[in-house]
């Protein structure tokens, strides 16, 4: 119970920090902003501070940051947000955005720089046999996979896994010289069920010492690796290798980082440590993962999204180029309604299918 609880206030969070970052870049540009609110729900605890309203609600769930002219799209209030430049709207709107993805790599850094090393892309052998290993030697670096940048060892993995032929196209330096390969895979039968397996028949076992510019490489290469990671999923749901039943809501992802937290706990136990240390960093481990998630997905140009109402900005500005005059506020109000209200089906939707998972059927 106690790691539900901890991830039901890091997701939480994790919202109110993305509000945080619009109300911040709204406050720098001079919008006027009736009420930042960290929680959702009933009204526990409110301050007026001078045409602000600071509040407490009573769920850890998220927060929000009213803006004037926000909600009804048009106001006459010259410091409301429809009213601003362009140029000040789109850095309010990104805020929230900066704010997940830079708190996603804070989480990565401190969960790395007590790190003594880090795992390398270097092939240390070619598997006795491999056709790889006509082409490829021990000491070769991969760099890429299928025209997919390596970043880190897991994306070797990541990629040859998503080979459907039977070849891959790699990229390795090999004697400081770039080389690009075309390398064929081998296959391998399953001793026990018999099932055959295409594998390039590598081992990647290197690693190099820990330094501070190795660290603050490898915690943005991570970052950027989770974000292509929401791209990678989002192209196999548009593409049907991915159900909706497979995706999670936040009912599963808290209970998701509640298992983090108990194996990290565990983990901590079997070393000899802090088992909430242990904990902590499991769930923080997958917070991170989250925290870049939300940073991708709030610029896809869905209505209701920041990267919708850009969208909007972008169309708004060609709409005056053309005939000078901007799309009428009422339809897109009316199009962010339908937008949101079909981003909340789609959560009931998601939630529905995260209690069965839940209670197992």
């Amino acid at each position: 119970m106690l790691y539900i609880l901890i991830a039901i206030l890091m997701f939480g969070l994790l919202i109110a920090l993305h509000e945080f970052g619009h109300f911040a870049a709204a406050k720098l540009c001079g919008v006027k902003v009736n009420e930042f609110s960290i929680g959702m729900g009933p009204l526990l605890l409110h301050k007026q501070a001078g045409e602000t309203e600071y509040s407490l609600r009573a769920l850890p769930i998220g927060g929000f940051c009213a803006m004037e002219g926000e909600e009804e799209g048009e106001s006459k209030d010259p410091r409301a947000f429809p009213n601003r430049p362009w140029w000040q709207r789109l850095i309010i709107l990104l805020a929230g955005v900066f704010m997940n993805f830079l708190t996603g790599l804070v989480i990565i850094f401190c969960l790395f720089v007590g790190a003594k090393s880090f795992a390398t892309t270097e092939i240390t052998q070619v598997v006795p046999g491999a056709l790889a290993a006509q082409s490829l030697q021990a000491g070769d670096r991969v760099l890429a996979v299928d025209g997919h940048a390596i970043y880190l060892r897991p994306d070797v993995s990541l990629f040859l896994s998503r080979v459907a032929g039977e070849e891959v196209a790699l990229t390795v330096e090999r004697e400081g010289q770039r080389l690009d390969l075309t390398v064929p895979l081998t296959t391998y039968t399953d001793e026990e069920t018999g099932d055959e397996h295409r594998m390039l028949g590598i081992e990647l076992n290197g690693w190099e010492d820990a330094t501070l510019g190795l660290t603050l490489r490898n915690t943005w290469y991570q970052a950027l690796d989770y974000a292509r990671l929401v791209w990678v999923s989002l192209g196999d749901l548009v593409q049907g290798q991915v159900k909706l039943r497979d995706m999670s809501g936040v009912v599963d992802i808290t209970r998701i980082m509640a298992q983090a937290g108990e194996q990290g706990a565990q983990e901590a136990i079997e070393n000899q440590q802090s088992p909430l240390l242990g904990a902590l960093r499991g769930i923080l481990d997958l917070v991170a993962f989250i925290a870049v998630n939300l940073a991708v997905m709030n610029l896809l140009p869905i209505p209701a999204l920041d990267g919708g109402q850009i969208f909007f900005m972008a169309v708004n500005g060609i709409l005056l180029a053309i005939r000078g005059k901007p799309l009428d506020p009422k339809y897109q109000g009316w199009v962010t309604a339908a937008g949101f209200a079909c981003l909340m089906v789609l959560m009931l939707v998601v939630t529905v299918s995260d209690l069965f998972k839940l209670f197992g059927r």
